[in-house]
Order: structure tokens, then C-alpha cells, then sequence
């Protein structure tokens, strides 16, 4: 067997009876072939999302040379931005993602995504106005960065929040052959979103170019990162009564009742599992406990209908041996932490978590500090401030179009032929071996030579853990604790990208760069271990697991891994 092509990963369309939700996506005809009137609905409310998240954590990576040289001394000749004032500015809006992710999570888990989606977005909005209010009579250059500061970690706190609430809507509302497709898809915004930061940065400089390089009149580029910033009101105001208006899904609905369901039914599926195992595919087994045929996708809940309908039975009022289950099933499953306390599922939430911290420690120590980089790199060189700033842009633009962007686009349409962990795990491996040709060559490389590594580094983090670090809480847990779950993860990334914004500058100072470039070559290598704790989850349905661990657990059994079949440290993890 070859991992050029991830024989687990493939899945074909469903044959079998679904559920009227599920069935009506699928049925319906495919705009330009690629997806669906809903799938692209919800592409659009969720993507243009992730593309506002993008634009406003990036974007200070082009702001910082602005506000160095407004406020730090550069009008007066002695540019001195101290490296932990701003190291702490570009961390805000990371420190906010943290309490927006578990906060936001929590509360989609407790009260449910109808109710708690949008309201991130109102936190974006009103943290941008109050960010670009920032007064001119604010005395010294400290209080101006804390006024930044403040309001970037609030602003943080609103995109933190669209992490678990569009991962995990996207997830409950996708055909789960197309899942990892469409949460790529959303998840790929992010590269337009630095994209259209580079542009706007360069098409608002061109717009103040008479009076900053002509009339040599730099005070006005306090109108430039004003409207840097500003800009991200547009898509915001754009998504904020579509979100508010989503529906709840059935699959979130049911998902929640799972200790509901009865024994007749549970016995029933476990029983048509063991009489017909010669029906399972490859796809089927490449999870833990995933017996069901990626076909059999649901509206998405953990109420499957079975191949055999005569044992479906009508919904009778329950008894007392059913709330003695239920209150057993309670007791094994149907809380945040009764279900994490079992090794099975915490292995998931480690290998999912500690992967994405250790990716985003080097991930945004690269791109927070880009400029910082290009600097290095002899390429934020010009005869003036304006060209300086100018020759930043164009090369934020290149890295962008050459690696950013394509990553993410070369992930939507290979993950579902060649899996999340296959792709995470080269990733890894890729960056760990760019970042250890430019810790070792930094001071021999030629600037064209650190300029391609990097640009390829970009292209591997997104076609890598970046895109599948975001995609695996989506997909490895049931709904009922999936947006929860997919925030810790999230905020851990955003611990690891925080450690870094506040000590990649100081480090540089102390170290060296290319010492700190050996830390992110170390951060990939962990990455890599950590992965292999984590399942591949193309075709895996959480919520069916969730049910069928549940059953198994009612017939006394702790597992229904097979660990002796080929592969098994692979499929399921070791």
C-alpha cells in the first residue's frame, strides 16, 4: 500500500436511503458542476467570514511599519517601536481569539448555533469602529499602542468566535463526502484575505502618494492604517442578518438527544454490522469504531436510519428501564467532560490541539513577523518611507500569490483523495526541512534563495496542518461537544501563535534569527508526532461512532477497534 493516494479517503455518492435535509442538498444541481445552491450559500456566509478573520489578523503585519514610523520616532529621524510593545500590539487580536474561541464555543455546545452565530460578528464590528477611533490626543506613543492593543484583543474575541461556530455549522451541514472539501473551502478564505490586505495596502498608498513621497507629508499615513483597518467593516455588515438568520441543524438537534435513543435500535445497527461485514469498505474502517458506510450520512446526527427497516419501531413512551439507560448513557458520554475522560477521546483532543499550537508557534511567528522577515532578507530597502513601505507590501503580495493562497486551494481539491492526516503529516515534514535549510544557510543563502524557502514554507503550512489543523476538530468529534472541542483546539493554536508574537521579535534580538528558525524546525518535528494520534477522518462519522460507542458500551465492550487489521496505527491512531 501507497500514501500517494489515501485509500481510506475515498468515498462515493450516497446509494442509500437519506433523511429529507440530506437528501434535498443532495439532489440539488451543482452551480458550475462544483457545488450545490446551499453548499454555496453556505460557502458564502461562512467564507467571507474567515476572509474578514484573515484580513484583520494579518493585516497588522503591513500596519506595523506605519505605526513604527508615525508614532515610534520615525517623523523625527529615531524610529525605536520597542520589540515588546510590539510584539504585544500584533498579539492582541491572537490573546482575544483565545477567549472568543472557548467562549464561543462553549456557548454553540450549551445553547446551540442558531442562537449564538452572528453575534461574534457584532464584536468585530464594534472592536473595528473603536480601533480606527483611536484620538490624537492620547499624549505618548505607549498609550496609543495600548489603546490598539486594547481593542485588537477585543476584536480577537469576535473572530476567535467564527472558528467553532462556522467549523462547526459547515461540518453538520455537509454530505460527508464533500465535508473536508467545503470546510477547505471556508477555511481557504483566509489566504484571500491576506491577499486582499497586500492589495488594499497598495492601492491605499498609491491614493496618498502625492502627499506622502511628493509633499513629503507623513503625518497622513494616519489616515492610511486608519483605513487599513476599516475596511474589514464591509464584509462584516455584509454576513452579520445571513448569520443571524441560520438555522439550526438536525444533525446538532440529535446529536444532543444520542443518550435518548433506544436499545432496540442501538442492538439493531450493531447487530447488522456483525452479520454484514463484508459490506464495509476500506473508507468504513479507517476509523476508531466508524462502522457505517460514509454513504450513510445522515442529517447528520447520530440517529442513522439502518439498512434493515423492519427494525425500525415506532417511539413509544418511555419507560423505566429507558431512563435507567438513558441516565447510564448520560453517565458515559452525554457531558463535555464524561466524555473526554476517556482515553479514546482524549487522544483525539491532544493529537488535534497540541498539533495545531506547535504548527501556529512557527506559522505566526512567520506571518506576523513578515515584515520583520523581509527586512532580513535585505527587502524593505527604498530611497524614502513611502517606497520602504511600498517594497513591503509588493513582497508580502509575491509570498502571498506564490505559496499563500495556492496552499490553501491545492488542499480543497486533494483532501478528500489523499486524506487530512496524510496531508497534515507533510506538511509538517516539508516546513521542518525549508526551516532547517534557512536556520543552517541563513547568513550564505542568496535573498532570491530565503525568499523562494519562504514562499514555499507558506505553500507547505497551508497545503499541510494549517488547512487540516482546523478541519480535524471539525470532523474527529460529535456534535454535541464539536464546537467546544474545536475551540479549545483553536485557542491552544492561538496559545502558540501568542508565545510567538510576544517572543519572536526579543528572541531575534538575543539569539539570532536563525536560531529561532531552528525552534520552528523542532515545532514541526513535535507536530509530526502528535499527529499520529489522530485517526484519518475522511468518510468517519463522529456522531454515528458516538452512538455505536455508546451501544457498545451497553453490551459491556470498550472498543470496537480492530487494532490487529493492516494499518490500524495509521487508520485509527496510534
Amino acid at each position: 500500500m501507497g500514501f500517494k493516494w489515501n485509500p481510506f479517503s475515498k468515498s462515493k455518492e450516497p446509494k442509500e436511503p437519506l433523511p429529507l435535509e440530506q437528501y434535498e442538498a443532495a439532489d440539488q444541481k451543482k452551480l458550475f458542476g462544483m457545488v450545490s445552491k446551499q453548499e454555496a450559500k453556505l460557502l458564502a456566509i461562512a467564507g467571507t467570514g474567515f476572509l474578514l478573520d484573515s484580513y484583520d489578523l494579518f493585516i497588522i503585519n503591513l500596519v506595523t511599519p506605519i505605526i513604527s514610523y508615525l508614532y515610534w520616532g520615525g517623523l523625527e529621524g529615531h524610529e525605536d517601536y520597542p520589540s515588546g510593545i510590539r510584539g504585544l500590539v500584533n498579539a492582541g487580536t491572537n490573546i482575544g481569539n483565545i477567549l472568543g474561541q472557548l467562549l464561543f464555543g462553549f456557548l454553540g455546545d450549551f445553547f446551540g448555533r442558531q442562537f449564538v452565530y452572528g453575534k461574534e460578528m457584532m464584536v468585530v464590528i464594534i472592536a473595528t469602529i473603536l480601533l480606527i477611533s483611536l484620538p490624537d490626543r492620547l499624549p505618548t506613543p505607549l498609550d496609543k499602542s495600548m489603546w490598539l492593543f486594547t481593542f485588537r484583543v477585543v476584536l480577537g474575541i469576535g473572530i476567535g468566535g467564527d472558528y467553532p461556530m462556522s467549523a462547526s455549522i459547515t461540518s453538520e451541514q455537509s454530505l460527508v463526502h464533500r465535508r473536508g472539501a467545503l470546510l477547505a473551502w471556508i477555511f481557504s478564505n483566509q489566504g484571500w484575505g491576506t491577499l486582499i490586505g497586500c492589495i488594499a495596502t497598495l492601492v491605499i498608498l498609491a491614493c496618498y502618494r502625492t502627499s506622502l513621497e511628493v509633499h513629503n507629508n507623513y503625518h497622513k499615513l494616519d489616515g492610511v492604517w486608519r483605513i487599513q483597518f476599516g475596511i474589514a467593516l464591509l464584509p462584516a455588515f455584509l454576513v452579520l442578518i445571513p448569520r443571524m438568520r441560520m438555522k439550526e441543524s438536525k444533525q446538532f438537534k440529535d446529536s444532543k438527544n444520542v443518550h435518548a435513543v433506544s436499545e432496540e435500535e442501538s442492538n439493531s445497527q450493531m447487530d447488522d454490522l456483525k452479520k454484514n461485514p463484508e459490506k464495509l469498505t476500506p473508507t468504513e474502517l479507517a476509523q476508531p469504531e466508524d462502522a457505517a458506510k460514509p454513504t450513510e450520512k445522515r442529517s447528520g446526527s447520530v440517529q442513522v436510519e439502518p439498512r434493515d427497516n423492519s427494525s425500525m419501531t415506532s417511539k413509544e413512551p418511555p419507560s423505566d428501564k429507558t431512563e435507567q439507560q438513558d441516565q447510564e448513557q448520560i453517565k458515559t458520554g452525554s457531558t463535555f467532560i464524561a466524555y473526554f475522560s476517556e482515553w479514546r477521546h482524549l487522544r483525539l483532543l491532544l493529537g488535534a490541539a497540541i498539533s495545531w499550537f506547535l504548527l501556529d508557534i512557527a506559522f505566526y511567528g512567520v506571518n506576523l513577523n513578515q515584515s520583520v522577515i523581509l527586512n532580513e532578507m535585505g527587502f524593505n530597502s527604498g530611497k524614502n518611507q513611502y517606497r520602504k513601505l511600498q517594497k513591503n507590501a509588493i513582497g508580502n503580495l509575491i509570498i502571498a500569490i506564490a505559496g499563500y493562497v495556492p496552499g490553501y486551494w491545492v488542499s480543497v481539491f486533494l483532501i478528500e483523495r489523499m486524506g487530512r492526516k496524510w496531508i497534515q503529516i507533510q506538511g509538517f515534514a516539508i516546513c521542518s526541512l525549508l526551516f532547517a535549510v534557512l536556520a543552517g544557510k541563513w547568513h550564505t543563502i542568496s535573498t532570491a534563495g530565503r525568499f523562494v524557502c519562504i514562499a514555499l514554507a507558506q505553500f507547505f503550512f497551508n497545503f499541510g496542518p494549517n488547512t487540516t489543523s482546523f478541519v480535524y476538530p471539525a470532523e474527529v468529534f460529535p456534535s454535541r461537544v464539536r464546537a467546544f472541542s474545536h475551540g479549545i483546539c483553536a485557542a491552544c493554536g492561538k496559545a502558540g501563535a501568542i508565545l510567538s508574537g510576544l517572543l519572536f521579535n526579543k528572541l531575534t534580538e538575543v539569539i539570532g534569527f536563525d536560531r529561532v528558525l531552528w525552534i520552528f524546525f523542532a515545532c514541526m518535528i513535535l507536530g509530526i508526532i502528535f499527529s499520529l494520534l489522530l485517526p484519518e477522518t475522511a468518510g468517519r462519522d463522529a456522531d454515528l461512532i458516538d452512538r455505536l460507542e455508546i451501544a457498545a458500551l451497553q453490551e459491556g465492550k470498550h472498543s470496537i477497534i480492530d487494532r490487529s487489521e493492516k494499518w490500524a496505527w495509521w487508520k485509527h491512531g496510534i
